[in-house]
């Protein structure tokens, strides 16, 4: 699937730009350094990091995918590693 610039995953689009985005981890994540972060963007989408590495890469979902996303983790779809 094709994408603009602006929508292309970790980068914020046209109509997020000026502020950054606000981070925030679940309160259910311990400190063991194995967390994600996630920021509501402008546009609609979720953004997601590693909490420790904060300058790496970004995935950016539509909100849709991302309750899919969520509804497969708890309903046991991944095995954990």
């Amino acid at each position: 699937m094709a994408q603009s610039s602006d929508d292309a995953p970790g980068k914020l689009g046209s109509a997020n730009r000026g502020a950054p985005p606000a981070w925030r981890k679940s309160t259910k994540s311990i400190a063991n350094g194995q967390c994600i972060e996630i920021a509501a963007l402008l546009n609609g989408r979720l953004s997601v990091r590693d909490s420790v590495d904060k300058a790496g890469p970004t995935a950016t979902f539509t909100p849709n995918v991302w309750r899919t996303f969520l509804t497969r983790v708890k309903d046991g779809d991944f095995p954990a590693i």
